[in-house]
């Protein structure tokens, strides 16, 4: 996949098949619309073109920005994107003046012009430009003017309830993390680098890598203990996994912490990758250090059952 942070780096190529969007999550929604345009890419000869923004809309219009969250840092949501078999990202950086502008001028100006496709294809529930005013509608009208096909993708449905990154991020501040898989269409994660912590879970025979993320826009699922998978060096392992404010020992700050099992390398500083499968149990305070080590005996036979 190629990426361009600038749309006058784009050279417009044979066919193209455009999206436009921010992405959330790269969802089973969304896959659902870069399957479509893969296929009629395909049907034409033709090439991929994802056209996304960077920072995301909500932070430079500062909407509802003390609760902003995402469920991809924008490292993942690429990553996710190349995975899904687009050819080219437009990653066009999103600031005041650009948010002035009209849906007109941004599907004449940015999507007809700097693009140039040959089809569109967008989700059910898309809208676009100042005030989110342009719709499927509207684009359909200029693209009949302009001899452009224009697909509308419908809705996904995991359960009989529609996917949406609204409905993902409200299940993983729940804590329903096979939900959330299940919408997402692979397990959600959480990257981030190893910290030193008080090394509590070693005295208690269950050591546990600290993790600090860089992203403060990262969404964390619910407090709780989860089973996990670990990815460190390209290779995984099986693990338990607990976000909270470990109230048996400590009162502190949030964290994020993992026991690896089968595991005994020192990696501090180095990065790896929490991959949540499921949610065990709330987080308890318990009335000594000798019962929490017994739950966590149990929290790991239950884990291995899971994972």
């Amino acid at each position: 996949m190629k990426i361009y942070n600038c749309i006058k780096d784009f050279k417009p190529v044979k066919n193209t098949v455009a999206t436009v969007g921010t992405f959330d999550g790269v969802h089973l929604g969304h896959q659902a619309i870069f399957n479509m345009m893969k296929e009629k890419a395909s049907e034409i000869d033709g090439e991929t073109v994802v056209i996304t923004f960077y920072p995301h809309p909500r932070i430079v219009l500062g909407l509802d920005s003390k609760n902003l969250k995402f469920i991809n840092t924008q490292e993942k949501k690429i990553n996710r994107l190349e995975e899904s078999g687009i050819d080219h990202l437009i990653i066009v950086p999103f600031n005041k003046e650009f948010a002035n502008i009209s849906s007109e001028e941004f599907i004449n100006d940015l999507i007809l012009e700097k693009v140039n496709p040959k089809i569109i294809v967008i989700g059910y529930d898309h809208h676009f430009g100042k005030d989110r005013e342009g719709s499927f509608e509207m684009l359909s009208e200029i693209g009949k003017r302009k001899g452009i096909e224009v697909i509308n993708v419908e809705a996904q449905y995991v359960n009989d309830v529609t996917v949406s990154s609204t409905k993902i991020r409200k299940l993983l501040k729940a804590g329903k993390i096979v939900a959330v898989n299940n919408f997402l269409g692979y397990e959600y994660s959480i990257t981030g680098k190893v910290v030193k912590g008080q090394s509590i879970g070693r005295d208690l025979g269950f050591p546990t890598a600290n993790i600090e993320i860089a992203d403060e826009y990262k969404l964390i699922a619910a407090v709780g203990v989860y089973a996990c998978r670990v990815e460190y060096m390209g290779k995984f392992y099986k693990g338990m996994g607990n976000i909270g404010y470990r109230p048996t020992v400590d009162h502190g700050d949030l964290t994020i912490e993992v026991n690896i099992f089968d595991f005994d390398k020192q990696i501090y500083d180095e990065e790896i990758t929490i991959i949540f499968v499921d949610r065990m149990r709330d987080e308890h305070k318990f009335d000594s250090l000798k019962d929490l080590s017994e739950q966590l005996g149990k929290d790991k036979k239950n884990a291995l059952k899971i994972l």
